[in-house]
């Protein structure tokens, strides 16, 4: 569900709806800025960009380790992790300095484990990925870091990635073409560095949105290791200069965007939210949001 948060939303970072989910020093916060998100199961954050132009993105890596609980940090519950950062940072250095005092806490929906990593970029092109392998965090942080999928860690994407060069490449050049996340790494790497400067916004977005679908995973592809493979569900792009969220279901056939210009994001603001499952929704929709019954958390 796509979702507007004002500012000065009151969270409880160790609730998974109703439920206790870290019981000891919980993140308790007041959001700082405004937001707008996609929801996911009405308990978290997977994707997301803040008023300020810091953005994150949630995805699987089966090789989480969060740890044992270290009751040093404030504990908040995986699905609550992105959107943490998007309340509390306006950059990804701000962000990363947060992350210092915090631990995500693993948790499990309809049975499913929260075994994520996070990639973070902001409006003055810096970037980060963030990945909890061992108990401990691991950061690559520069703007050198722009292509995230699954498994394996980021570190043994990279090692795998330096067996290819591509300096001299043509159209007959080989790439790896299956869904496996380690082709996907790779593919992604190699259509980013031939992107064109563009020449507007709306080049720029459509040639994310194209590098994008070529990493994206078609129904029906063969999914051997749960959790690390599934279709691809929906695709997002940011315009972070000009604050536009785009948004493409998959089984939709439009692009739809949000102006955050648009929206209301004063504390005491309503939530406001928009169901994309909906083949009538088409270019920018930031007027079809309506006010949220109550917050999602």
């Amino acid at each position: 569900v796509l979702t507007v948060f004002p500012r000065g939303m009151q969270r409880d970072g160790g609730r998974l709806g109703p439920q206790l989910v870290v019981a000891d020093n919980s993140a308790h916060w007041t959001s700082r800025y405004g937001s707008v998100v996609t929801t996911i199961y009405g308990v978290g954050t997977a994707d997301g960009v803040n008023e300020k132009g810091l953005a994150i993105h949630m995805l699987y890596l089966t090789a989480t380790d969060f740890g044992p609980r270290d009751k040093t940090k404030i504990g908040v519950h995986a699905g609550l992790w992105g959107q943490y950062l998007l309340d509390n940072a306006e950059t990804v250095a701000e962000a990363l300095e947060v992350m210092k005092g915090v631990q995500p806490v693993m948790v499990s929906v309809d049975g499913i484990d929260a075994a994520v990593h996070l990639a973070i970029e902001d409006a003055v092109g810096d970037s980060a990925i963030i990945e909890y392998i061992g108990g401990k965090p691991v950061v690559h942080h520069g703007r050198q870091y722009r292509v995230m999928t699954n498994d394996p860690a980021y570190d043994e994407q990279l090692a795998n990635l330096a067996r290819y060069d591509f300096t001299n490449a043509t159209r007959q050049t080989a790439l790896p073409g299956n869904v496996d996340p380690r082709d996907r790494f790779v593919r992604s790497t190699y259509y980013l560095q031939m992107l064109p400067e563009p020449r507007s916004g709306r080049e720029a977005i459509a040639g994310i949105l194209a590098i994008a679908r070529n990493a994206s995973v078609p129904f029906g592809a063969p999914n051997n290791a749960p959790g690390t493979l599934y279709n691809t569900e929906y695709r997002t792009a940011i315009d972070l200069t000009n604050r536009r969220y785009f948004f493409e279901l998959t089984t939709t056939p439009n692009v739809i965007w949000m102006d955050l210009a648009k929206f209301n994001f004063k504390a005491g603001a309503p939530v406001m939210i928009l169901d994309p499952d909906n083949t009538d929704l088409s270019g920018n929709v930031s007027a079809k949001f309506q006010k949220a019954k109550a917050a999602p958390f």
